[in-house]
């Protein structure tokens, strides 16, 4: 039986940013997941990408990873453009305006976890383990976990990273609380006819937002189209050309004609939220502890904060000699996210409400609002500040 400080569930984005943020400590650190995390990229990009905002590039630059980073799977985006279809509202944001290079930077999901896996190698404090887990048993000193290769891992502090489904959180008992956002996302890399110009896009319909993610190829967009339940099955059912007709249109042709990279793939959008984010011996960050609609592009940004603010509450526990399991010394940590994703969901929530359907009062609401926005630099930088998670 081998022990360990901390075992971290999941070697996606959010578990693998957890271990680099604790390269400078004197924890060690076992990442457990099924599969190798390290994955060869294919010939085209991948249509699952991240709007990495500014603030976690800066964390990324930090910790040495961006060096390992594919530079032709991703794209600083310097400006984005906001529209409502049925109404006048528009706005424009752009990196000048708060004296930076970028706002912040689409990357291949697989791209940045290869280079986070990279960064994670070369630290002495860490090691992998591609095994399932079989069990879990919790308690106030250690945790054991049972693999599926028959080997026993003995930790002081379990890290669910391992996404929505979390099998740490289940097994934790840490309830959830759960929202159906009734919509579909449908998700594909296309084609356009103009160039996007390094600019993050996103249009509100009455059935749903249009984001389209600029990627390296300046003329290719990854698309999350987030629809009502009925519009995205009647969407899907299209052949690719109808499909294409229809994305064009609800893009007002920014880009002029689209087509189709990827295939298109599609599922459901759930707010889930965890009651609870520790107890001894246990602590969850990232998708395990909540997920959000992806209309404003945070989840992932969000989970990374999560994984940085924890490496920095446990190495200070560590240097102070405390232990790091217990959940008293895990609270403040559990209260300063909690809050954030708190405030993240309500938001979610409230643009969801104000951009969903076509009522007129609503319509109205968003024009004025928008443009009123985009006039005000004030409130304007505010928000391109927010966006920039700065």
């Amino acid at each position: 039986m081998q022990h360990v400080d901390i075992a971290i569930v999941g070697a996606g984005i959010v578990g693998l940013t957890l271990a680099a943020a604790l390269k400078n400590s004197e924890l060690q650190v076992a990442i457990i997941d099924k599969s190798e995390c390290y994955k060869v990229l294919g010939d085209k990009p991948s249509a699952r990408v991240s709007a990495i905002n500014q603030a976690n590039i800066s964390a990324l630059h930090k910790l040495d990873v961006l060096t390992h980073l594919q530079q032709d799977r991703t794209c600083a985006y310097t400006d984005m453009h906001v529209w409502d279809k049925d109404s006048f509202g528009d706005i424009h944001f752009s990196c000048n305006d708060m004296g930076s290079d970028a706002l912040g930077t689409i990357i291949e999901n697989q791209a940045l976890v290869n280079a986070l896996s990279h960064a994670v190698t070369q630290q002495s404090n860490v090691h992998f383990v591609t095994a399932g887990i079989e069990r879990v048993l919790a308690g106030p000193k250690q945790t054991m976990v049972m693999l599926d290769n028959n080997d026993v891992l003995s930790c002081s502090l379990l890290v669910g990273a391992d996404g929505a489904n979390s099998y740490v959180r289940k097994q934790a008992g840490f309830p959830i609380t759960f929202k159906d956002y009734e919509h579909t996302a449908i998700v594909a890399n296309i084609r356009t006819e103009q160039p996007h110009n390094n600019v993050a896009r996103q249009a509100f319909t009455p059935t749903g937002p249009l984001a389209l993610l600029p990627m390296a190829d300046p003329h290719v967009c990854s698309i999350v189209w987030s629809q009502q339940p009925e519009a995205a099955a009647s969407l899907s059912s299209l052949d690719d050309n109808a499909f294409c007709s229809a994305l064009s249109a609800a893009s007002n042709c920014v880009l002029g004609i689209l087509t189709l990279e990827t295939q298109r793939t599609s599922f459901p959008l759930t707010m889930r939220y965890a009651r609870e984010w520790a107890k001894d011996g246990v602590v969850l960050v990232g998708d395990a502890a909540h997920t959000i609609h992806p209309l404003a592009g945070q989840g992932a940004n969000l989970g990374m904060q999560d994984a940085i603010a924890l490496a920095s509450s446990l190495i200070d526990l560590a240097s102070d000699g405390k232990d790091i399991g217990l959940h008293k010394h895990l609270r403040a940590y559990e209260r300063a996210r909690k809050t954030q994703a708190m405030k993240m969901i309500a938001a979610m929530d409230g643009f969801k409400f104000l951009f969903d359907g076509d009522d007129p009062i609503k319509k109205l609401i968003r024009g004025v609002g928008l443009s009123a926005t985009n006039k005000l630099d004030a409130v304007k930088n505010a928000f391109v500040s927010h966006a920039m998670g700065m």
